[in-house]
């Protein structure tokens, strides 16, 4: 490899660098080439590029990108995992192949410009993928907004209830919501009207409207017809009276 082309991969290895989500750097001793055609597959899929790259350029390429911590993983055989995506799913990936093969090793890494412990990595391995992440994410924020939503329907529906009972209260009530006043002048039946109503011969016989005469008033005739009575009649006068 000449000068040139030493150049341009020192270029590419630091813009990867600088363009990734996380950097993981593994020990790729023992990995042989099916196994490692197979483990840059996956992340592939995963999103990240597995790179071996000799450690005198990626030193230069590290100190290019102003990724110092880097630097300190390149003791022995050392690839790169160059993560663009899912910085939990690549690191899934590795420890999944890891334990189906017994390696690659973690050796350390880096993310958001901060080094990354093999332990931390351990920890990032275990951690839900991307996207499950988010749609529990997106269920905790779901979760109040729901339970709000049903709060605000149990409100409405009790406040449609009250109303529906105070309307009901007001078509009993007159629609004031209040005892009902007495009866106005012309719904009112009149005093007359109320005898008649209680009296029905008064309205079915006209006589019976007419007052009947008092006592004496009845007895009068009577005594002028008795007096009549005791009173000889002219015819019978004794001749010569």
């Amino acid at each position: 490899m000449n000068r040139d082309e030493k150049a341009a991969v020192i270029e590419r290895v630091a813009a990867q660098i600088r363009e990734s989500e996380a950097v993981y750097a593994v020990d790729y001793r023992g990995l042989s080439v099916t196994q490692a055609v197979t483990l840059r597959t996956r992340l592939d899929d995963a999103g990240a590029s597995f790179r071996v790259v000799k450690n005198t350029l990626t030193e230069l390429a590290a100190d290019q990108a102003g990724a110092e911590p880097l630097k300190a993983y390149l003791q022995g055989p050392t690839a790169f995992a160059f993560v663009s995506g899912d910085a939990a799913l690549a690191a899934k990936v590795i420890a999944t192949f890891r334990r189906e093969n017994q390696l690659p090793e973690f050796k350390g890494g880096l993310m958001n410009g901060d080094a990354l412990t093999v332990d931390q990595i351990e920890s990032i391995a275990r951690l839900p993928a991307r996207e499950v992440l988010q749609g529990q994410f997106v269920g905790v924020l779901a979760s109040p907004v729901t339970g709000l939503v049903r709060g605000l329907a149990s409100l409405i529906s009790g406040l449609a209830s009250q109303l529906a009972q105070i309307q009901d209260q007001g078509l009993v009530t007159g629609g004031s919501g209040e005892a009902p006043a007495a009866a106005s002048a012309d719904e009112a039946p009149s005093a007359e009207a109320a005898t008649a109503e209680d009296s029905p011969a008064t309205a079915e016989d006209p006589a019976a409207a007419v007052e009947p005469p008092g006592d004496e008033a009845s007895e009068a005739p009577a005594e002028a017809e008795e007096q009549a009575s005791d009173e000889p009649a002219a015819d019978d006068a004794p001749a010569g009276a």
